[in-house]
């Protein structure tokens, strides 16, 4: 399967006011055949497990989200590092996929809706993983997503985005649509301060100008609540 089923799927489906159906038809239509999935490279994100690396990321003792979790390398990946990890996809086909890779995972796979998620997961997660799925919603679906990701966050947690990236001037393109700095600023309006923002070429053939951006829930409130009640002592 080619990007352009992909593209021609989720054009389909937008004709029909869908914005989210064609990710199950995608998955549904590889069947076995994971490979055939565009994004799908069956092995953790190497923008994730280089920035991993650099960082020391250590997971013991932490709870961790996945975002559109595929096929499930990634979310695999951030549990080898000690994270207990939810994982979930639109797509029950993905996720029944993710359960057959991984018979003896640590990761708890759930299909869900990012746009409706569970009320549960609202400022739940120490860190949370978004990659390559705001690249794949329509502009209308992207503000609604980047403010139900930012709320997953818990107080001090850490959000990382890693995206396609352009600038605003640029055409917006085809699916998978690069993000913007613009873009990527909505996450500040809710609680969420940029720590690191990377704009780099990756190493694909040719190469892909990505966005990776790590957030940290802003705390000041809470902390001068705290002082103020310390001092008060």
């Amino acid at each position: 399967m080619s990007r352009h089923r992909a593209q021609q799927l989720a054009a389909e489906f937008l004709a029909r006011a869908d914005a989210k159906g064609w990710f199950e038809a995608l998955y549904a239509e590889a069947g076995s055949n994971y490979a055939a999935v565009p994004w799908a490279d069956l092995t953790p994100n190497l923008n994730l497990v280089g920035w991993s690396t650099k960082q020391n990321l250590v997971g013991a003792g932490k709870t961790a989200l996945t975002i559109g979790c595929g096929y499930g390398d990634d979310a695999e990946f951030l549990a080898e590092i000690g994270f207990q990890v939810i994982a979930f996809d639109i797509s029950p086909t993905a996720i029944a996929a993710c359960k057959q890779r991984f018979p003896n995972t640590q990761v708890s796979y759930q299909v869900a809706d990012l746009l409706n998620p569970p009320e549960r997961w609202m400022q739940h997660y120490d860190f949370v993983l978004e990659s390559y799925t705001l690249q794949v919603l329509p502009l209308e679906s992207r503000a609604v997503a980047i403010e139900k990701i930012s709320r997953f966050v818990a107080p001090s947690g850490e959000l990382l985005v890693i995206a396609r990236g352009r600038e605003a001037t640029d055409p917006p393109g085809a699916m998978p649509y690069p993000l913007t700095k613009p873009d990527l600023e909505q996450f500040e309006k809710y609680g969420l301060r940029c720590s690191s923002f990377e704009d780099y070429w990756d190493n694909e053939t040719p190469p892909v100008r990505r966005f990776r951006v790590l957030y940290q829930r802003r705390v000041e409130g809470a902390w001068g609540s705290q002082r103020q009640a310390n001092w008060g002592d």
